[in-house]
């Protein structure tokens, strides 16, 4: 999970929270791995907030109140009075956006350099997703096969009959075949309901074992658009992992990402060492390593 704090006029107006497995709570003050003896980073501007105990680095997920609730490393030698305008104060909790750098120590992070917000000429990463349908286009394009079993009913059955099969790897819809898909004309709320018209999308399925087996049984209850296509992992397996790695120091959040096949780990800290690791264990990729502070250069 990501997250695009915005600051408007002068006061913490807006959170916005991006990606998968985000919960409304605050972050984690576990210390995380050892930082080293390096300088890092934290990747965008990041909340620094202040409830009167100290500056703290926010990092993990962020409540949706004002003041923002939050936590993370202490910020050793920072003093609100050098970033006079760059913050705001609400209710007592002094809060800003920042890009800081400095040294690590696992619990605390040792300020060297501090850029506000507005002075940060740096890009936001793009965290969007690729929904798309891996299968060949038929001929003749996507179909419905079956009206009567491609309704809102039967597409929430046939997911649940797609968590049954064995070797059962994940599962998305592609909704890019839908004309509503690119309309700019449409409300949010219309936008919404034409894109979720059964008849218009690509139910996707990923199993490790073979495409046409799976296929069978999904076809007892789903007669809409249909692609089952091959993974490398189960579901299961990345759960498995997942539970592994849940209790490692560092650790924020993780969600088992379809159609990537891949566990995504967000963490407070690494500087390459952990997605090496990780690597090793489980192979290239298996889990993909995210951190809110990272080495500089």
């Amino acid at each position: 999970m990501r997250r695009t704090v915005a600051v408007l006029a002068g006061t913490i107006g807006a959170l916005t929270l991006a990606g998968c497995g985000a919960a409304a709570t605050a972050g984690t003050d576990r210390p995380d791995r050892d930082g080293g003896t390096g300088l890092v980073t934290t990747t965008t501007p990041a909340l620094v907030s202040d409830g009167g105990d100290g500056a703290e680095l926010c990092v993990g997920p962020i409540t949706m109140s004002v003041p923002a609730g939050c936590s993370g490393p202490r910020l050793v030698g920072w003093d609100w009075a050098d970033h006079d305008g760059d913050f705001a104060e609400v209710g007592g909790v002094r809060q800003g956006l920042f890009v800081v750098v400095g040294t690590y120590d696992g619990s605390s992070l040792t300020v060297r350099e501090v850029t506000p917000q507005d002075e940060w000429d740096g890009e936001y990463p793009d965290h969007s997703r690729d929904f798309s349908t891996p299968c060949p286009e038929p001929a003749g394009g996507w179909q419905v096969q079956d009206p009567a079993l491609t309704t809102e009913e039967t597409l929430q059955q046939v997911g649940w009959v797609a968590r049954g099969l064995e070797g059962y790897a994940g599962s998305w819809t592609d909704v890019s075949t839908n004309p509503a898909f690119e309309r700019q004309d449409l409300g949010e709320e219309e936008h919404a309901r034409l894109l979720n018209d059964p008849t218009q999308l690509v139910f996707n399925v990923a199993v490790t074992g073979a495409p046409a087996v799976a296929e069978e049984r999904l076809r007892e209850v789903w007669g809409g658009a249909l692609c089952v296509s091959t993974a490398e992992r189960t579901e299961a397996e990345l759960r498995d992992i997942e539970d592994a790695v849940s209790d490692m120091p560092g650790y924020l959040d993780s969600s088992v990402l379809s159609p990537e096949n891949v566990l995504d780990l967000h963490v407070v800290h690494d500087d390459g060492t952990l997605q090496d690791e990780l690597d090793a264990e489980y192979g290239p990729g298996v889990v993909r390593v995210s951190a809110d502070l990272t080495a500089v250069g």
